[in-house]
């Protein structure tokens, strides 16, 4: 089995991104990744995509990891994101990297050939305003808020705040902070890992992010809310495919598990296929991999060449 390539590519605007890849077959399949997460999440997909003939892509945004900060991180915007990854594809994205993949088969439709998220659906973007019905010490609007994240975290290493966000989001339950508290107080140090991944992987992430610190990562997913193109009607038409564990602790945020359940995102991805797992985390890819990758495999291989 031939091993992940590392690259860097350039991008319009200059900066240099890093890139993996495995794999040769004609279809591609591009990963984006969520928060605090990195290429690496994807280690166990994309092996399996190159075994079944794909030639398989991750990269760490800009600001994330080895790849370039912006020069501007507080300007930095998901249509940069977009940008970055114009090409045909098969598009995997979690977490936050939904939006990535979701928006790029928004605005390039006939670049993607089917689309597939992990524990989040597509919703059509709703005022920022609303935002505010949330409660104060909800992660979210604690992670908006700009500084406050930055000091919570710069208590710790880079590894310990991935750490502390693997755990919150492995349970089943939203992270609330209390008036006096922040979310990383929310983990005790004591606490041990979920049993899928080990201190040797977790230092992977820890490492990168050392380099690249959350200046970037906390704009791109928390502080652009809103900033998304005005497009009317927006849809995803091409096939798609939404994964959620059971215990995803994305079902917490209100109205999200009747939206799945009851088929009313079917209105905004008509060729939608749900799959659950039961007792599946935020972080499906890497509890349950080989399961993971059946249901990518058999979604993907059932959609090729449905962008002729």
């Amino acid at each position: 089995m031939e091993e992940i390539q590392h690259k860097y590519v350039t991008v319009n605007d200059g900066l240099k991104l890093h890139a993996v890849e495995i794999g040769s077959g004609p279809s591609v399949v591009l990963f984006c990744h969520g928060f605090p997460e990195i290429w690496y999440t994807w280690r166990h997909q994309m092996v399996a995509m190159a075994k079944a003939g794909y030639r398989a892509i991750s990269f760490d945004y800009r600001g994330y990891g080895l790849s370039d900060q912006p020069p501007e991180p507080e300007k930095a915007t998901f249509l940069d994101l977009i940008s970055d990854i114009l090409a045909l594809v098969f598009i995997v994205g979690k977490d936050f990297g939904a939006s990535v993949a979701n928006l790029f088969a928004v605005l390039h439709k006939k670049r993607v050939s089917a689309v597939v998220t992990l524990g989040l659906p597509f919703i059509r973007p709703a005022p920022t305003s609303q935002l505010s019905l949330l409660p104060e010490g909800y992660y979210v609007r604690r992670w908006m808020e700009p500084g406050r994240a930055e000091a919570d975290f710069g208590r710790f290493d880079a590894k310990t705040v991935v750490r502390n966000i693997y755990i919150l989001f492995s349970r089943n339950e939203m992270p609330l902070a209390k008036e006096n508290e922040e979310i990383m107080d929310l983990v005790k140090p004591s606490t041990p890992l979920p049993p899928w991944i080990t201190e040797e992987e977790l230092a992977i992430y820890g490492a990168l992010y050392e380099k690249s610190g959350f200046r970037t990562a906390l704009k791109v997913t928390y502080r652009s809310f809103g900033e998304t193109p005005n497009i009317k009607d927006p849809k995803i038409e091409v096939p798609a495919l939404l994964i959620m564990g059971e215990e995803d602790s994305v079902f917490r945020h209100p109205g999200m598990e009747d939206y799945i359940r009851s088929g009313e995102v079917e209105a905004v991805v008509p060729n939608l296929e749900v799959k659950y797992i039961p007792e599946g985390s935020h972080f499906v890819q890497e509890q349950f991999p080989d399961l993971v990758n059946e249901l990518l495999l058999s979604f993907i291989s059932s959609h090729e060449g449905s962008e002729e």
